[in-house]
């Protein structure tokens, strides 16, 4: 079996086919991909904000879903099954692994980082871990639910790591992308939700879809942000300590914001990925007895939940995903870079008949 993919062999130095064998090893399978996610990690790969660990050419993209239709022999139960792959697949034998500290799984297989992903016909992945969609997808095309596998399943494991729950006050910090979701998940949960971006089209959808308050920062100072995000907690019944603060931007502007809005007895979950350093007071954490932690992708086992609270309704994702052939790898990487996209772009390769 044989995959097309567009691969790329030096940082922002375009496109090109590319044709590579696949055959599965016994903890392995190959899916045929209905969609992958572009995901801003996929970006900075690509632009050179970061480098992959596997070595160039390299296929990115690791928000999949598909169907499996080869497996070596420890999986070959899944051949025919429609699955979501996780975008960090931990190898589920180590010492970290039986910790339930999976995340930090030093053999861990990132699709697009570790080997190649899922811009392709098809994609080789551990068989472990895959997550085994029912058959009825409720109004959803196969496609459109590649972004579990990272944009809303890594909010979610943040949103469970931080303990949100009914009444608590949460702060998201950039609505777009992952944070989208982590307003809907946390809103799931009971909390009240405040979005912070510097995005009006972005604050205007995702008030419709969990935020009870939305709050435009662009060229404002922190002290009015904060002012302003006080206020709406205080308006909304809520004390003014204990908040969750989830730093979704990704953005040296949005992780200072969000370090700054920490509130006594506060939690700082940081999830957006920038390269560029900051210069924080790390007292506050003592001052204010709050916490602070990083999320790296999702655990497997969270998975099923994620997929229930899309499936049920309790979280959408229509509203967010735009999908486009994969042929238009180049010009979505290049409006990505550029902000232009408003949603997650999903690309979907050529579906060969069954």
């Amino acid at each position: 079996m044989y995959a097309q993919g567009f691969a790329y062999s030096s940082p922002a130095g375009g496109f090109r086919a590319a044709e590579y064998p696949l055959v599965p090893r016994d903890h392995e399978v190959v899916v045929r991909v209905a969609g992958c996610g572009l995901c801003h990690t996929d970006v900075g790969f690509y632009y050179g904000d970061v480098a992959p660990r596997a070595p160039l050419p390299l296929v990115l993209g690791h928000e999949i879903s598909g169907e499996v239709v080869s497996a070596g022999a420890r999986f070959s139960q899944l051949v025919g099954a429609s699955v979501v792959v996780p975008s960090v697949v931990p190898c589920g034998d180590c010492e970290r692994c039986a910790a339930r500290c999976e995340n930090t799984c030093a053999r861990q297989f990132m699709p697009g980082n570790d080997g190649h992903g899922g811009f392709a016909s098809h994609v080789k992945v551990p068989g472990a871990g895959l997550a085994v969609l029912p058959a009825d997808l409720k109004g959803y095309a196969l496609h459109e639910l590649s972004v579990i596998a990272d944009a809303v399943t890594t909010p979610w494991q943040t949103v469970l790591r931080a303990g949100i729950g009914q009444g608590q006050a949460v702060v998201v910090v950039g609505v777009g992308g992952i944070g989208g979701y982590a307003v809907q998940l946390a809103a799931a949960q009971g909390a009240k939700v405040v979005a912070i971006d510097i995005d009006d089209a972005k604050l205007d959808l995702i008030r419709a879809h969990g935020a009870f308050a939305a709050i435009n920062c662009r060229g404002a100072e922190i002290k009015d942000v904060r002012k302003r995000v006080q206020r709406a907690i205080s308006e909304a019944g809520l004390p003014d300590f204990g908040w969750k603060v989830l730093e979704m931007s990704g953005t040296p502007a949005g992780q200072e914001l969000a370090f700054s809005l920490l509130p006594p007895s506060g939690t700082l979950a940081v999830v957006g990925f920038t390269p560029e350093k900051l210069k924080l007071r790390l007292s506050n954490l003592m001052a204010f007895d709050a916490t602070a932690f990083g999320n790296w992708g999702c655990a497997p086992r969270h998975y099923p939940a994620a997929i229930d609270m899309v499936l049920s309704g309790r979280v959408t994702l229509k509203p967010f995903i735009k999908s486009y052939p994969l042929e238009q790898i180049g010009e979505l990487f290049e409006a990505a870079h550029a902000g232009k996209l408003q949603q997650r772009a999903i690309l979907v390769p050529p579906q060969e008949e069954a």
